[in-house]
């Protein structure tokens, strides 16, 4: 489809063909480009009507098994939600905590230590995490990340403040738990009791050690209190099962294992709903949808529309309250090595799969980022006392070998919706050395000075740096586009990943 590619610029490049109604704009070098088949993808969605202005996509724009739009777009709709937009994760997200830790007080031997710990208390796959009290369950579904921190008594530093949203994306203040039990079935509810505390054997979920070798903005990270040589922890999950049954229950989308074609059968069988008419035909049409080219959608003002809103936002605080759990274990496995509690501080917390409302080309529209983030100037963060001096942070990892940077929005970033790349992504065609088995994969990791743990997985070999698109064409088309501003730059030392 090249043919329908003109470039705008290096770093921007538009794509329409003659039966899209609108463009997509690609904020990358074409060197970045995907493969024929997201070109596709993109195609489709560009031929409905209901989309607002144009399909932005990032540099790590790529397929995704089973899913009908690629990862690494933001799509905008005025009154409509398109649920197969999105992945079914909502809030699989990430984020970033500073420690007081470098080189000089924490030693090689310290980190081997700490993460022998972590692959015990914060497993990768398991089917039991951290279990909590179903009331618990209820409070995280109706106020987020707060309830957890007031349990578990965590001593993360600006953890509230700094989570998007302060950590609840629940819109309505004075839901209740019938509101939820109307709109999710008890069952998925009652998975929350076990199913937090796990890092998620899906994708690339990880949980990293890093340094940072080099300052790219003095002013902004002196802001942020970053320091060369510093150690941080880049941790990246989902929203574990609630998030994922919530969103196929809501969702055409063929179910990829036995188990959530039984627990979905068991749940929406259980499910007892004022609405049950209405769901009942929605569960029709979603049967038929699953075949179709065209894309699902929900008029905001229906009752399934609504219900499907508020079942996503209750999902999407299981996200921030699973990397909340495990910063929490994280928190006490250093206090167990080192033999003192460790200042861990969240610089922030953000998601890259939701549905939110938001300002964009003078109206107020439905924005779907997925595999995205938001990367809002500091204009648009006046409502927090420091991103208003210094823009969003936005974290850009690559490969588990490879650096990866921090960056923060800018007040120009109108194209993109105020977004961002959520990673490198993975290249069209693969170069290099390719490990062809985890032994290959090692060898990569201890010559690039990176210690893997856990990695049980057969697919962690996916993750070696072969597959990802160069992390520094990546930043430098973002900074071209006006996407971020660089801050920091970072190596990983460990990794903890299924």
């Amino acid at each position: 489809m090249s043919e329908n590619i003109e470039s705008k610029s290096e770093t921007l490049q538009k794509f329409q063909t003659p039966d899209m109604k609108i463009p997509v704009i690609f904020h990358a070098s074409k060197k970045l480009l995907p493969n024929e088949y997201t070109f596709s993808q993109l195609e489709n969605l560009g031929k409905n009507e209901k989309i607002f202005s144009h399909i932005a996509a990032v540099s790590d724009v790529h397929p995704k098994k089973g899913r009908k739009n690629p990862t690494g777009t933001i799509v905008a709709s005025r009154n409509h939600i398109f649920p197969q937009i999105n992945d079914t994760a909502p809030n699989c997200g990430m984020r970033f905590l500073k420690t007081n830790l470098n080189e000089e007080n924490f030693s090689a031997e310290k980190i081997d230590e700490l993460f022998n710990e972590l692959v015990k208390v914060i497993p990768t796959k398991k089917f039991i995490g951290t279990k909590i009290p179903f009331s618990l369950v209820m409070n995280i579904a109706k106020k987020g990340v707060k309830p957890i921190t007031e349990y578990f008594d965590t001593h993360t530093k600006n953890e509230i403040e700094n989570t998007y949203q302060n950590g609840n994306i629940v819109e309505k203040k004075d839901i209740t738990n019938k509101d939820i039990f109307n709109v999710i079935p008890k069952l998925f509810l009652y998975t929350g009791k076990y199913r937090l505390g796990i890092l998620g054997a899906a994708g690339n979920h990880f949980l990293d050690l890093m340094k940072i070798t080099d300052i790219k903005n003095n002013e902004i990270a002196e802001k942020f209190n970053l320091k060369k040589g510093q150690y941080i922890f880049l941790l990246h999950t989902g929203s574990g099962l609630l998030g994922q049954y919530a969103s196929y229950m809501y969702t055409p989308k063929v179910k990829e294992h036995l188990s959530q074609k039984i627990m979905l059968a068991i749940g929406t069988a259980l499910f007892k709903t004022p609405f049950k008419k209405e769901y009942k035909k929605l569960q029709k049409k979603i049967k038929e949808y699953q075949d179709k080219n065209d894309f699902f959608s929900y008029d905001e003002n229906s009752t399934t529309g609504k219900m499907f809103t508020l079942a996503h936002q209750v999902a999407a605080n299981f996200g921030v309250a699973n990397r909340s759990i495990i910063t929490h274990n994280l928190d006490n496995a250093l206090e167990k090595i080192v033999g003192k509690k460790i200042d861990l501080e969240l610089l922030y917390d953000m998601p890259h799969i939701l549905n939110i409302k938001e300002h964009h080309l003078g109206e107020t529209v439905w924005v779907h980022r997925n595999g995205t983030s938001r990367a809002n100037g500091p204009k648009r963060m006046q409502n927090h006392p420091l991103f208003s001096q210094t823009g969003e942070p936005v974290f850009i990892p690559s490969s588990m070998s490879t650096p990866a940077y921090l960056g923060v929005g800018t007040n120009e970033n109108v194209s993109s919706f105020f977004s961002a790349s959520h990673g490198t992504g993975r290249r069209a065609k693969t170069e290099g050395n390719l490990a062809k088995n985890k032994k290959d994969l090692l060898n990569h990791m201890d010559k690039a000075c990176v210690k893997l743990y856990n990695a049980k997985s057969k697919g962690v070999i996916l993750q070696d740096s072969g597959y990802y698109k160069d992390i520094e064409e990546v930043i430098k088309g973002m900074e071209s586009n006006k996407m971020i501003k660089s801050v920091v730059k970072m190596q990983p030392i460990a990794v903890l990943m299924y």
